[in-house]
């Protein structure tokens, strides 16, 4: 089978450490801590076959975080998909953490397709404010919400930690449908 949408949030490297909430809800430093899923490097990412699951127009979500922007755009690339857009997840209730210049408050989606895929319906911004549920890497539901709305199926989540009704998963924490 094949899909029309896909989103993917990859186990991207984190052994070297993440950010770690202090005691007053801040965070700081960092932590070597064990994440709940085992981790990719990059390169391992982008050699995932993901092109061999695509429809001939085929649209990608991709999440990264600012730490691994730059990677994203290159695991586009070896997925066969074309950059089109960023979607910001500014999380409303993040605890506070130093980034480079400031607080690290957001995730990105990025938007990529192969072929020309259909758009059923536009968001009304591409940037979306909702609060964050403070386990590592979980994403709101309303953001499938939005790629339902926005992208036809048939759907496919790479790296799913649920399973999504009227969705195909992948991954080690749903149960698998798809091989790769």
């Amino acid at each position: 089978m094949t899909y029309r949408t896909i989103v993917a949030d990859p186990p991207w490297d984190h052994s070297d450490g993440y950010p770690k909430r202090r005691g007053d809800g801040y965070l700081g430093g960092v932590s070597v801590e064990a994440i709940a899923y085992p981790t990719l490097p990059v390169n391992e990412i982008c050699a995932l076959p993901i092109s061999e699951l695509c429809a001939t127009d085929c649209r990608l979500f991709l999440w990264t975080t600012n730490r691994y922007l730059p990677d994203a755009f290159g695991v586009l690339g070896a997925w066969g998909f074309s950059y089109r857009q960023t979607l910001v997840w500014h999380k409303t209730n993040a605890a506070p953490f130093s980034g480079s210049v400031a607080v690290g408050s957001a995730e990105f989606l990025l938007v990529g397709v192969t072929g020309s895929p259909p758009v059923i319906a536009k968001a009304s911004s591409s940037v979306i404010s909702l609060g964050h549920h403070h386990h590592h890497s979980r994403k709101p539901e309303a953001f499938l919400d939005l790629v339902e709305q926005v992208s036809p199926g048939p759907y496919l989540e790479l790296f799913a930690r649920r399973q999504r009704l009227g969705w195909d998963t992948w991954g080690n924490q749903a149960l698998e449908h798809v091989a790769l």
